[in-house]
């Protein structure tokens, strides 16, 4: 009788270690004592659990937040990849795909599983040199310039192991694939495909693979006007030329730099200073006859907000003694935060038209001021000296709400606070809920954290916070469009005021907090623009009723090295959202630069954004405003070499001026 085989015994799956929250979870239970009490007293064990707690939630919200960052990444290479390099990429392609089409574009067989193989053998010269060229956007490696180079002859008889050297940068993976050489070869042990062929230097290579022999040289390109802005303190409180012997070494300095023209503010706060409708205008009248002399021309700013209320401002302009005075009656005639604070850099948008300002409204006392201006100097008006003029549509002089006071204790990169706690535009929030049909709506955010917040700590604007609720949703909805409801206002009467002008408006860079969901920074500025909508396009399309300049603030390379990516921020990221939404509305668009001073690489950086070599429509800036903390004549120059700026600009020849 067979015996009866007997039931091995199964392999017990190994438990699973435990990882992240939940190795947490297990340390704390162990902890606890077999009786069920905590081994240390009751009291630290809940202040150690609580803070614990605390801890987990923060990480947890900072591994989102990188999370959103590496996809936000991922999604810009993807755009790149689809738009330059033409690959045709699915709507949600990942990495995998975009290995397979660079495989393809390589001459390789993908197959749907994976599988990737060469679907016919290289022709006999690439076999022996193990390297072929491909399409690049740059500066190629022909198989010409490959065919003469010595190889060792034991490469010869060998089949060569082809790779793509995952150092190079994405613009060079179908650039160049070269052999790598046997490494089980101790003559040959290095496996970097540089070395694979002695007659490539290692310069050369670089030099084929990114050429930058001409990445300076500008000639050719569009022609960008400069102006230069004059210093804030050009004209004193009593609107009386400061000094007009540093005014003439200035305007004479630009004069020799080429300089298309000057950019000067003139202040609401000094015109208009004592009593409403008294325009004082003598010292820019002499202002200007300075500039004729010099034969440039001028974009002046309407500037109704006040300037220097800052520990760092050595000139202060307010808003008009008259308005300060109406304003200790009437308190809410400023922007108002959460607690009630106000701010006098700017008149609230709630009384765009209240017939509070002794009798007008806040865009009657604006038109008056612009149209005082434009019958003052309807000669220069009228021949052409005044080119430009460029509206002052909140503090600043940016479109925006002041959500960022520093007065208010705001440091970056702190998200701000909404500024819509005046009584005027309360009524207005009233009157939009009840039309919604839910009156309890009228009110703002009580989650929304102070000046100096993070989105993460707060209900409002974290990862799936209620800044996209409904509430949220309606809310944002009717902060935003009074934003654009007073550029309308406004803009309409300074086409009013300043027929067959120029008509400037100068959009914010709210940059940090760009990589997060919520978008805070932006939200609290006025722009509506989280991740899941678009919050410039009907600003723009406000601004392309009334045909204005749509004027933006570009920045060097050295903002990306204080961030240290703590505040998510991304410049180029917003710069390419809000240079490209106006570009595709027929807007024209202009650049100005920050007042931190910039090296020559940021420099070019500059240069670039301001007419980008890749564009196929050859859009680019139609002017661009350099300003500085102080004159010229002082010596201090924030870009080092102003001229050679300049050159590029103008699209002159400037390859003799680059520095190594």
């Amino acid at each position: 009788m067979e015996s009866q085989s007997q039931p091995q015994p199964q392999p017990q799956p190994q438990p699973r270690r435990p990882r992240g929250f939940a190795a947490t979870a297990a340390a704390a239970a162990a902890s606890v004592s077999p009786t069920g009490a905590p081994s240390g007293s009751a009291g630290a064990s809940t202040a150690s659990s609580g803070k614990g707690k605390r801890e987990r939630e923060k990480e947890k919200e900072r591994t989102k937040l990188r999370e959103r960052h590496r996809r936000a990444i991922t999604s810009r290479m993807l755009a790149g990849l689809r738009q330059y390099g033409n690959f045709p990429l699915p709507a949600r392609a990942d990495m995998n795909d975009v290995l397979a089409a660079l495989a393809r574009e390589a001459g390789w067989t993908v197959e749907p599983d994976g599988t990737t193989y060469r679907h016919s053998p290289p022709p006999q010269h690439q076999q022996h040199l193990g390297a072929f060229s491909v399409r690049s956007g740059e500066s190629p490696l022909s198989a010409t310039s490959l065919k003469n180079c010595s190889v060792k002859a034991t490469l010869d008889c060998q089949q060569p192991v082809v790779r793509i050297d995952g150092s190079l940068s994405p613009a060079s993976l179908d650039s160049v694939v070269i052999a790598e050489r046997d490494t089980r070869s101790e003559k040959y042990p290095s496996t970097s495909p540089i070395n694979s062929v002695e007659c490539l230097e290692a310069d050369q290579l670089i030099q084929d693979v990114h050429s930058t022999e001409h990445d300076n040289d500008f000639t050719g390109t569009q022609y960008v006007p400069v102006y230069v802005k004059l210093s804030t303190g050009v004209i004193n409180n009593f609107c009386q030329l400061a000094d007009p012997d540093d005014v003439r070494q200035e305007l004479s300095h630009m004069n020799s730099l080429n300089v298309d023209g000057v950019i000067v503010d003139c202040w609401w706060g000094i015109v208009e200073c004592w009593n409403p409708q008294k325009y004082v205008w003598s010292g820019y009248r002499e202002l200007f006859n300075y500039i004729r002399e010099f034969k440039m021309k001028i974009q002046v700013v309407m500037a109704f907000h006040e300037y220097g209320r800052t520990d760092s401002a050595d000139v202060l302009i307010s808003l008009p003694n008259w308005i300060l005075e109406i304003g200790k009656e009437n308190q809410d005639i400023f922007f108002t935060d959460r607690e009630g604070r106000r701010t006098t850099e700017f008149l609230s948008w709630g009384i765009d038209k209240e017939r509070v300002l002794n009798g007008r409204t806040g865009v009657e006392v604006y038109f008056d001021f612009m149209r005082s201006f434009r019958t003052e100097f309807d000669d220069l008006f009228a021949e052409g000296l005044i080119s430009a003029v460029e509206i002052g549509l909140g503090p600043s002089g940016e479109l925006r709400y002041p959500s960022f006071s520093e007065r208010m204790g705001w440091r970056y990169p702190g998200i701000g606070e909404f500024q819509c706690y005046d009584k005027y535009l309360q009524q207005h929030l009233r009157k939009a809920a009840k039309l919604r049909g839910h009156s309890f709506w009228a009110r703002g955010p009580d989650n929304a954290g102070h000046y100096n917040s993070r989105p993460h700590e707060t209900g409002f604007f974290c990862e799936r916070g209620d800044y996209d609720s409904y509430y949220g949703r309606f809310f944002l909805h009717w902060y935003a469009q009074a934003l654009m409801d007073h550029a309308d206002n406004v803009l309409s009467l300074a086409n009013l005021a300043f027929e067959e002008t120029k008509i400037i408006v100068k959009i914010p860079a709210v940059y940090w907090w760009y990589k997060t969901s919520s978008h805070a920074a932006e939200l609290t500025a006025g722009y509506n623009n989280p991740t899941n909508q678009d919050g410039y396009s009907p600003v723009f399309e406000v601004l392309k009723k009334h045909s204005v300049t749509v004027k933006f603030v570009c920045y060097g390379l050295q903002i990306c090295s204080y961030e240290n990516d703590e505040a998510f921020a991304d410049p180029e990221g917003l710069s390419w959202q809000v240079l490209n939404s106006a570009w595709d509305r027929g807007l024209k668009v202009a650049g100005e630069n920050t007042l931190s001073c910039y090296d020559r690489e940021g420099c070019l950086r500059i240069i670039e954004t301001a007419k980008p070599r890749n564009d196929p429509d050859r859009r680019h800036f139609s002017f661009f405003v350099y300003q500085q903390p102080s004159p010229l004549v002082q010596g201090v120059i924030c870009l080092p070499d102003l001229d050679y700026f300049i050159k590029c600009m103008h699209a002159g020849d400037i390859t003799g001026d680059l520095v190594p």
